[in-house]
C-alpha cells in the first residue's frame, strides 16, 4: 500500500509526458496523476482506470523520473479500490461556477492574479483558452521600470517563493492596447486592471484608460512590498489615509468597479480597508506579498541582498487570518452596500480556494502556483470545485461564500471544559516512536513506548494537545471522542 498522494507528488509533471505517449490505450496516466497532486482523487479515476491496474505498464518503463517510476499500475489499483464505489459525475451533472463579483459576470472565480504570470497578450490568451474566468493584468503605471537580475527566490522546494518583481515595464499606451485586445477576442472573459500612481491626477488618468480599454474592473495595487520609488505600492496601503485619498479620486473617475489591493505587511489590515470602504471602494483584494529575507547567494543581485515579497504555499494561514479579520469586522459587516473580498495567497488546488470561499471570498487571485505548474492547474480547480459541489449537493457557489465564518470565535470564547484524547491505531503504527520523542520534549509525558515499539497512552497525564497526531508519519493517530476534562 503507498500513498496515493505522496507517489503523485513524485511526478515531475512533464510537458508531453512521456508516459501518455508510451498508453497503449491513449488513458492519459499523466492526467490520472495531476488529479491526485492536486487534490482530486475522486476524479483520477477518470484516467487511471481498470486497464491501467491490469495493463504491463509501458507508461512506467517510459518514466523519465530521476530516481525511479511513478508507479502508476499501483496507483491505478488504489484508486480504482478507494473511489469505485462513488459516483462519476459527467459534465452536465456538476454544478456551475458562474458567481457575480462587484456586480461583473464570472464564469468562475479563478483568476490569474496580477505578477509575471499575465505579462503580455499571447500570455492571458492562452490562459483563457485553457479556461481561467479572468485575470489581474500585471500593474500598470506611469513610471519608467528596470527588474533586477535574478529577481526569483524559493524555499524548501517551493512551499515559499520570493519575488523581486515590481509592476509592467510596458508603457501604459502598450498596456491597455493588450487590454482591449482581449476584451474584443474574449468578451466574456474578466478584465481586471491593476493600476498604480504616484498622484492623484496619475491614479485617476490610469483609471480613465483603463475604462475606456474595456477593463470590467480595476484594482488599485495599494501593496506592492519592493517599488523602488517612494510613495507607491505597500507605502500607501500602510496609510489609511492615503487609500481614503486614491480610492475616493478613482471612484469619481470611473464607473466601473473598483477593488482596493491591501498589504499585509501592517498590524491592522481593516484599518486601509475601512479607508477604502468609506471612500466608496467595490471590494477588497487580500493580500499582496509577504516583506520577507531570504539568505540563497544564488539569488543575490551582483552580491547583494533586499527585502521582497514572498508568497506561496506558506503564507495561506496568514492571508486567511487577514481576511477573516476583515469579513467579521464589525463596521464592515454593517456596511450599507455589500463589500466583496478577493482572496490572495498560497492557493494550489481547489481545496485551498475552497477555503478563502468558505471564510467569505467569492472570488481568488492565483499567483505562485501558475508559475510553478502552469495555467492547466484550471483543469483541476474547476473539476474539482465541481465534484465538490455535486456531492455535498451545493447548486450555486455563491451558497457557500462565507459559509465557515460562523466557526470562528475569539480565543477567550473557546470551549475549555472538554478534551480530546488521540487514539492509536496499532495497524498502522510502524514502531518509529516519534509521537514518544515529541510528547517527552515539547508535550506532557504522556506516552510510554516499550520493547514491543508500539506506544501507550498515559490517560492520567494526556492533555489532549495532539502534537503527537501531527507528528505521526503513518497518520496511525486520531481522535477519540469529546469528552469533559477530568480532575486528577
Amino acid at each position: 500500500m503507498i500513498d496515493t498522494k505522496t507517489e503523485a507528488k513524485r511526478c515531475l509533471l512533464c510537458v508531453q509526458a512521456p508516459c501518455n505517449s508510451a498508453c497503449p490505450q491513449d488513458l492519459h496516466p499523466a492526467r490520472g496523476l495531476r488529479a491526485l497532486r492536486f487534490d482530486d482523487a475522486e476524479n483520477a479515476g477518470r484516467w487511471l482506470t481498470d486497464a491501467c491496474a491490469n495493463c504491463d505498464a509501458p507508461c512506467e518503463k517510459a518514466c523519465i523520473h530521476t530516481d525511479f517510476p511513478i508507479r502508476i499500475k499501483e496507483l491505478a489499483k488504489q484508486v480504482q479500490a478507494e473511489f469505485a464505489a462513488q459516483p462519476v459525475y459527467d459534465d452536465k451533472q456538476l454544478p456551475s461556477l458562474e458567481i457575480d463579483f462587484c456586480g461583473v459576470h464570472c464564469e468562475n472565480p479563478f483568476f490569474l492574479a496580477s505578477s509575471a504570470v499575465c505579462t503580455n497578450y499571447d500570455m492571458v490568451a492562452r490562459a483563457f483558452d485553457w479556461g481561467w474566468g479572468g485575470v489581474v493584468f500585471k500593474t500598470i503605471g506611469t513610471q519608467p521600470m528596470k527588474e533586477v537580475s535574478p529577481r526569483f527566490d524559493e524555499t524548501d522546494r517551493w512551499n515559499g517563493f520570493r519575488n523581486m518583481e515590481q509592476i509592467s515595464e510596458n508603457t501604459p499606451e502598450q498596456n491597455f492596447a493588450i487590454l482591449k485586445r482581449l476584451k474584443q477576442n474574449y468578451p466574456t472573459k474578466v478584465i481586471v486592471a491593476s493600476i498604480m500612481g504616484q498622484t492623484e491626477e496619475e491614479w485617476m488618468e490610469l483609471a480613465k484608460q483603463a475604462e475606456e480599454a474595456g477593463a470590467d474592473i480595476i484594482e488599485l495595487n495599494f501593496s506592492c512590498p519592493q517599488m523602488r520609488l517612494a510613495n507607491m505600492g505597500s507605502d500607501v496601503g500602510q496609510n489609511p489615509e492615503l487609500v481614503a485619498f486614491y480610492t475616493g479620486y478613482v471612484k469619481h473617475a470611473v464607473k466601473i468597479p473598483v477593488l482596493a489591493k491591501m498589504t499585509p505587511n501592517i498590524t491592522h489590515i481593516s484599518e486601509p480597508a475601512l479607508a477604502a470602504y468609506f471612500s466608496n471602494a467595490d471590494g477588497i483584494a487580500a493580500i499582496n506579498t509577504i516583506k520577507s529575507v531570504t539568505m540563497s547567494r544564488h539569488a543575490m543581485v551582483n552580491g547583494k541582498r533586499t527585502i521582497s515579497g514572498y508568497s506561496g504555499r506558506a503564507v495561506k494561514p496568514i492571508a486567511l487570518r487577514h481576511i477573516l479579520e476583515l469579513v467579521t469586522n464589525p463596521m464592515l459587516q454593517k456596511a450599507q452596500h455589500r463589500m466583496e473580498y478577493s482572496g490572495i495567497g498560497g492557493i494550489e488546488t481547489w481545496r485551498d480556494a475552497l477555503d478563502y470561499i468558505q471564510l467569505g471570498c467569492s472570488n481568488v487571485q492565483i499567483c505562485t502556483a501558475v508559475m510553478q505548474f502552469g495555467y492547466r492547474l484550471i483543469e483541476d480547480l474547476v473539476l474539482g470545485m465541481r465534484t465538490y459541489m455535486a456531492q455535498n449537493n451545493i447548486q450555486h457557489l455563491r451558497d457557500i461564500v462565507g459559509s465557515e465564518i460562523k466557526t470562528f470565535a475569539r480565543p477567550s470564547d473557546l470551549d475549555r471544559s472538554t478534551m480530546v484524547f488521540p487514539k492509536f491505531e496499532h495497524d498502522k503504527c510502524n514502531g518509529c516512536g516519534r509521537c514518544y520523542i515529541a510528547c517527552q520534549d515539547a508535550g506532557h509525558q504522556a506516552i510510554e513506548f516499550g520493547a514491543d515499539r508500539q506506544p501507550k497512552l498515559i490517560g492520567t497525564k494526556c492533555v489532549g494537545c495532539h502534537l503527537c497526531r501531527l507528528i505521526c508519519p503513518e497518520n496511525a493517530i486520531t481522535q477519540a471522542l469529546r469528552i469533559p476534562k477530568k480532575e486528577y
